[in-house]
């Protein structure tokens, strides 16, 4: 088994320092305020489609619209051609009720740019409209489409992470190829909870625990908060692929990522951790204005690459 821990990434010049502090302040400002119990769902959705325009991504990168075991989505593929042996299935962040491929665009052209593979992100069904677990059946649906194929990688973040982790079992439960890896970013695991609290909660530039309980109820309509394809960390978690963590230090879902990377290893699960200093939820989409999101997405892309043969 393969397990560590790592914080590092921590701004080198005061230049780094000065645009983290920019970009944690921002995201403070225009992002924690508005996702927020009292902000209806459809004002949370339009105000983070309006800040994707922010988002900076790789030029030698392509997105196109398509339709993937009758899921939405796009792809993103690097413009020279990409390899042909694996793909990536992205699965975005947003709590199960906002967020979308496009929010995303900067992480998933990065991690085609550094794969070389073809990164495929599922525009799954949302919360309240639809509840748990139809995010896991068009996930799966799309994860069975694409392992027709050949070899594919999960990857996502926040909720999309604790999805990628329940496309696994799901896919163990119905004795598909399993995926060859799992890179879950910040991983939202544990639906039960609803007192995250720790140092962390007071540094915390994105979520709430207010936010986080409200999704949950929006995306469980009822059901059994610690079902293991709501929240993984409760499941039988052994015979998984080799999973790669990467969590913020600077975050309310850090000792998630930690009690989930614990978990993993005690299941036999080839696991690693890394911690990042200095960052907060979500730090990886601003990949092409950030160094630590452009390190941990091509740290990311290698682990793939290593389990994916490619």
């Amino acid at each position: 088994m393969l397990s560590s821990r790592s914080t590092d990434f921590a701004p080198r010049d005061l230049g780094e320092r000065l645009a983290a502090a920019l970009l944690r302040a921002l995201v403070r400002l225009t992002v924690k305020p508005i996702l927020a119990p009292h902000v209806p769902i459809a004002w949370q959705r339009n105000w983070l489609a309006g800040l994707t325009r922010w988002q900076r991504r790789p030029r030698c990168v392509e997105i196109k619209a398509a339709i993937i075991g009758d899921i939405r989505g796009e792809w993103a593929r690097p413009a020279n051609g990409s390899s042909q042996r694996a793909t990536i299935l992205y699965l975005h962040g947003g709590g199960y009720c906002v967020g979308s491929p496009a929010m995303h665009r900067a992480v998933t052209a990065r991690l085609a740019r550094s794969t070389g593979l073809s990164v495929f992100a599922a525009d799954y069904r949302l919360a309240p409209e639809y509840p748990f677990p139809a995010a896991v059946d068009d996930a799966v649906a799309a994860y069975r489409s694409l392992r027709a194929v050949g070899p594919v990688a999960i990857a996502g973040d926040s909720a999309g992470a604790g999805l990628a982790l329940a496309t696994a079992l799901l896919a163990r439960r119905l004795a598909l190829e399993p995926p060859v890896a799992l890179t879950l970013f910040s991983p939202w695991v544990d639906l039960a909870s609803n007192d995250r609290g720790g140092a962390a909660a007071s540094r915390e530039a994105v979520l709430s625990d207010a936010w986080l309980n409200a999704c949950s109820a929006h995306y469980l309509a009822g059901a059994d908060s610690k079902a293991a394809l709501a929240s993984p960390l409760y499941a039988e978690l052994h015979g998984l692929p080799p999973v790669l963590i990467i969590v913020a230090a600077d975050e309310l879902l850090h000792g998630e990522a930690i009690r989930l990377d614990t978990a993993l290893r005690a299941a036999g699960v080839t696991a690693r951790c890394d911690v990042l200093s200095s960052c907060w939820h979500g730090f990886q989409l601003h990949a092409g204005m950030l160094r630590a999101a452009n390190t941990v997405l091509d740290r990311a892309g290698r682990f793939i690459c290593e389990h994916a043969g490619a």
